[in-house]
């Protein structure tokens, strides 16, 4: 059994003893949560993309990809994805991760966050996932002397703001106004805001087609457990219909994001390679998230927008994982302006090179 298989079925086995989308469901507090976090760091998934020598567990970035999707399957409200992404971005730079849960940021474009000369940190970063929680930050900064650093600071020096994404989980402005990280390092060439951003956008795309295998299996389900006109419901075209749309939406995003997750693993630089297939795979997962998502409340009909129901743990999330990163539109036009820079005559060579 490969090293991948290993970590999936470790990561699958906790969140179903943790983190079952029914049992949270009915959950009456957050008290799950620290026992599922606790596991999930006594199993290594946390720092899976710290080397061994900055005292993480050193998987290959496929494994951590493999993870993510694994999170989108059980709607995790846990910031495993923004630990993970976090500690990427530090041992890039060289830095130890500390213990506990992290987040990391830009996770707009155009945010900038500026490291002076006395080594204090100063600007803002909006929308930053579970920064309310999180125990230190992984930033990206610019210099005030020119090029790049990479920083680790205790979130106790930021001052955060409250928040909650659609998916009921924390999203948080964080404001710097003289914060002192623990450790800076300069980043290295490549990792700038814009490759941030990309790493970002792979693991949500990743995280989303999770969430659409799961609200397919939960719509399947239901087609053939619901009972209209003296038949299951799967029994009628219209719906077996939206039911292979579904799954068709559901088989592009799997491919889509694991094309990207492919890239990323393979490539040593954020090269034009690795942003086609990023951004491709955040517009495309995207699209199956909205066109998905719908699809399935029609199929459950009233009963999917109950509190009672999983179904709104996915779909809420998948709402919300599609805006992280850069959406739809965002990485589009970023899309649009290379493919244009580029020429006519370029297109079909890159896209026949993938």
């Amino acid at each position: 059994m490969g090293s991948e298989s290993l970590i999936v079925d470790t990561a699958t086995r906790i969140f179903r003893d943790f983190c079952d989308p029914q049992t949270v469901n009915r959950a009456a507090d957050d008290a799950w949560k620290a026992p599922a976090w606790a596991a999930l760091e006594e199993a290594g998934l946390t720092l899976a993309w710290v080397p061994e020598t900055q005292g993480g567990a050193g998987a290959d970035l496929a494994d951590g990809f493999a993870v993510l999707r694994e999170t989108g399957r059980f709607a995790v409200a846990l910031p495993l994805a923004e630990t993970l992404l976090a500690g990427w971005l530090l041992a890039r730079a060289g830095i130890a991760s500390a213990k506990g849960a992290m987040t990391c940021g830009p996770t707009r474009d155009g945010e900038r966050l500026t490291l002076a000369g006395n080594g204090t940190l100063s600007g803002a970063l909006r929308a930053v996932p579970f920064a309310k929680g999180a125990k230190h930050l992984a930033v990206l900064a610019r210099r005030e002397a020119g090029g790049s650093a990479v920083a680790l600071i205790e979130a106790a020096q930021a001052r955060v703001g409250e928040g909650t994404s659609i998916g009921g989980d924390p999203l948080n402005t964080l404001s710097f106004n003289g914060a002192r990280p623990s450790s800076v390092k300069d980043a290295p060439a490549d990792l700038d805001e814009q490759a941030m951003l990309l790493m970002g956008a792979a693991a949500r795309a990743m995280q989303m087609a999770g969430a659409l295998e799961a609200i397919l299996d939960l719509s399947v389900a239901y087609a053939n457990e619901r009972i209209a006109f003296e038949r299951a419901i799967a029994k009628f075209q219209a719906v077996q219909h939206n039911l292979a749309r579904l799954a068709g939406e559901v088989a592009v995003a799997i491919a889509a994001a694991g094309s990207a997750a492919d890239a990323i693993a393979n490539t040593p630089a954020f090269d034009e390679a690795v942003f086609l297939e990023a951004a491709s795979a955040k517009i495309r997962v995207g699209e199956a998230a909205t066109e998905g998502a719908a699809i399935a409340h029609q199929v459950l009909g009233a009963i999917g927008f109950t509190k009672e129901h999983t179904l709104h743990r996915f779909t809420r999330r998948l709402w919300a994982w599609r805006d992280d990163f850069g959406n739809e539109s965002f990485w589009a036009v970023k899309l649009g302006h290379l493919v244009a820079a580029k020429g006519a005559d370029e297109l079909w060579p890159m896209l026949a090179e993938r």
